[in-house]
């Protein structure tokens, strides 16, 4: 009877949204009968959207139902011990054929304050990006509760925000608190807490399909928002080398890298007692771990579990990746090299 880790697929979940669109067909994802596809959940346990995992005998199972099995060989120990069954992190494809709405997210204590697990901070990898296309986040300048009101009541709250127009390639962290949107033509991969509490500020005057308004969550959102300024550019700023990890994003419940490379990698986690998701966000790649080679195309990811000492990458054309291990709060953070 097999019993052994190894590394895990998922199955795609498809999101039909209002302002989402069609460009994961041609990442090869199949989403009919649905008409668009705004979000891919790639890796998830939000309740109620479950990842089933694709590969090993363990397919048809759920990400929690591993996790129960496998505990801290699947996630760690202390990931384990503070999340138990909840996987910490969500991973996304995002489609924006529309602009999205102008939100924030609570953070941990105004989350659990409210009933909820936890807050939601995330990051944005630029997957694509028409001409012109842009993304809000924070504010121009420090700006007060009262100001933040009249320019939201005489709709120029875009007077106040801070836009961009980002590129391939860009990274973006938005901290619980952060007002932002994608705007129209952005194709985005988002990794963020497990969280599914979104404040919606402002929505264009958009209507949903029986032609009512969508709902706001003005006074919720009032004590999540961070009023202060963002200090230069919003986008990350990093150099990539070829065949070798660089940082993108680090807080206490994600660090992020990109692997930009054309030749294979063999990386050492026999220190590291976490486990490594990996998200190819360009061409085909295999995962070696615990003796399983796993392929993956762009926009899927794969989950290397905790138990694994070692991992080799392997790419036949050039591709791109992220590794994303779990952190835990304020505990003792651990870092890829």
């Amino acid at each position: 009877m097999q019993s052994a880790l190894y590394p895990l697929k998922f199955l795609p979940l498809y999101k039909q949204v209002i302002w989402g669109g069609n460009r994961l067909k041609d990442y090869g994802f199949r989403y009919d009968p649905l008409p668009n596809c705004g979000e891919l959940w790639a890796l998830s346990s939000v309740e109620g959207r479950e990842s089933v995992i694709a590969n090993g005998f363990l397919a048809d199972n759920t990400l929690n139902e591993a996790i129960e099995i496998y505990m801290g060989d699947l996630v760690g120990e202390r990931v384990f011990n503070r999340f138990g069954t909840q996987f910490p992190l969500l991973f996304k494809l995002i489609d924006a054929a529309q602009d999205l709405s102008i939100q924030v997210h609570p953070d941990d204590t105004l989350a659990q304050q409210r009933g909820m697990p936890c807050g939601k901070t995330e990051m944005w990898y630029v997957l694509q990006a028409d001409p012109g296309a842009r993304l809000i986040s924070g504010f121009r300048r420090d700006t007060t509760p009262d100001e933040y009101r009249a320019a939201l009541a005489e709709g120029r709250l875009e007077e106040l925000l801070h836009a961009e127009n980002p590129q391939p390639g860009d990274v973006y962290f938005i901290p619980a608190g952060r007002v932002h949107a994608l705007g129209k033509g952005l194709l985005v991969a988002e990794i963020q807490q497990t969280s599914d509490c979104t404040y919606r500020i402002y929505d264009w005057g958009r209507r949903d399909a029986d032609g009512n308004l969508r709902q706001l969550h003005t006074a919720e959102a009032m004590d999540a928002i961070d009023f202060s300024a963002i200090q230069g550019h919003a986008n990350t700023h990093y150099q990539p080398q070829r065949n070798q990890s660089v940082s993108l994003a680090h807080c206490s419940y994600f660090s992020t890298r990109l692997i930009d490379f054309d030749a294979p990698i063999r990386k050492n986690f026999e220190d590291h007692d976490c486990f490594v998701v990996y998200l190819c966000v360009d061409g085909i790649a295999a995962v070696k771990a615990l003796d399983t080679l796993v392929p993956m195309h762009a926009g899927e990811c794969v989950l290397v579990p905790a138990a694994a000492d070692h991992v080799e990458l392997v790419t036949i054309d050039t591709t791109g990746w992220t590794d994303a291990p779990s952190h835990e709060g304020d505990l003792l953070a651990q870092f890829l090299g």
